[in-house]
């Protein structure tokens, strides 16, 4: 654990250069909150970050703290700041936009050009001891949440997102693409928005997240093989569901993931993609538009942290079976290299002990 003077953060120089080095602890603006980080969970852009550069146009042209799925405790409070206060533990939503640009006045700050969202290229994550974030930006866990539920509200909200956008409603049947901790969210959110038939599919050699996802209440679950064709895999998904899919989830960013997405589509229902993967990808797009299936994207996500947060605090979802691997702060490399070769599913990093306030931690 770092003394209460030092704020040591994980910082990415380059492509395989991630450095655990000091940072200034920051000071709160008039409408800031400054954070004592808690837990940290590593996502798949922090693997971009690290291993590419990047991803898509956000590209490192200067070393960044990597981190955005966090908890904390708030330390200092600004001066306009009234609904929190010092030792409120709280879930970080790590996207804000910039509050004046036309994208933010329409409500699509998760888009907004020059909006603060962690980590960008221009914008440190919060794999740190102390950050500073926008009062409105952090939301007070109730006292019975762990830490790493609230670090989780992150991707939760992701989930939620990526369901409200192509509407999942009471009995859909529900494709999800890609069984990596978004696609397990994303499964999560989409049961609880009333989805009553749910498949995923993964390659062969995540089982593991397979296994996962039976456990979370998948109807059924797809190993997809080298030899399997995009006609058998949609054979196996309307055998599983009972039909071609309401809604679809695709998590992967992949060609064979879009392509197979389409073609297991009722007539009229809707795909959103959620995942980053191939930057360019050929689809079958006459057989989409002749069936007048609408295919729409999800960023981030656009306030749904209150809705998260309400699923996970009452009980109705449990996202705990996620979490998979722990590491202190000082495991940092570590912990990255677990999470960069796909081992477990959700990598957590504790910048606070595990140990210093058990309550606030799963009880294992």
């Amino acid at each position: 654990m770092a003394p209460k003077n030092e704020n040591l953060a994980a910082r990415v120089h380059g492509p395989n250069d991630l450095r655990l080095e000091p940072l200034p602890i920051p000071e709160p603006a008039f409408n800031e909150v400054v954070l004592e980080v808690d837990t940290c969970g590593i996502c798949g852009t922090d693997i971009h970050f690290l291993k590419d550069g990047g991803f898509g146009a956000e590209r490192l042209i200067r070393p960044i703290v990597l981190g955005h799925e966090s908890s904390g405790i708030v330390r200092k409070v600004g001066s306009s700041v009234t609904h929190l206060k010092v030792g409120d533990r709280v879930a970080i939503e790590p996207a804000a936009g910039c509050r004046i640009c036309d994208l933010c006045k329409v409500g699509k700050y998760n888009v907004c050009m020059n909006g603060r969202h962690s980590p960008t290229q221009n914008t440190d994550g919060n794999c740190s001891n102390y950050f500073a974030q926008l009062a409105d930006c952090c939301f007070k866990m109730p006292d019975h949440m762990t830490m790493e539920e609230g670090a989780l509200l992150e991707p939760m909200a992701v989930g939620v997102y990526a369901g409200r956008q192509v509407d999942v409603r009471l009995g859909n049947k529900v494709l999800i693409f890609g069984a990596g901790p978004i696609g397990l969210i994303c499964l999560i959110a989409a049961k609880a928005m009333g989805a009553t038939r749910t498949v995923i599919l993964d390659l062969e050699h995540a089982k593991h997240r397979l296994e996962v996802a039976k456990k979370l209440g998948a109807t059924g679950v797809i190993a997809i093989g080298k030899n399997d064709s995009e006609d058998d895999l949609v054979r196996k998904i309307k055998e599983i569901l009972g039909g071609p899919a309401d809604r679809v989830l695709e998590c992967t960013g992949s060609q064979p993931g879009m392509r197979v997405s389409i073609k297991s589509t009722r007539n009229a229902g809707r795909i959103c993609l959620v995942g980053l993967g191939n930057k360019d990808v050929q689809l079958p797009m006459v057989d989409a538009i002749s069936r007048e299936i609408e295919i729409t994207t999800a960023m981030r996500y656009n306030h749904d942290y209150p809705a998260a947060m309400e699923i996970v605090a009452s009980g109705l979802v449990d996202v705990k079976p996620l979490v998979s691997h722990h590491f202190d702060l000082a495991n940092v490399h570590e912990a990255f290299r677990v999470a960069g070769q796909g081992e477990g599913v959700k990598i957590m990093i504790h910048l606070i002990p595990r140990d210093t306030n058990n309550k606030t931690k799963f009880k294992n």
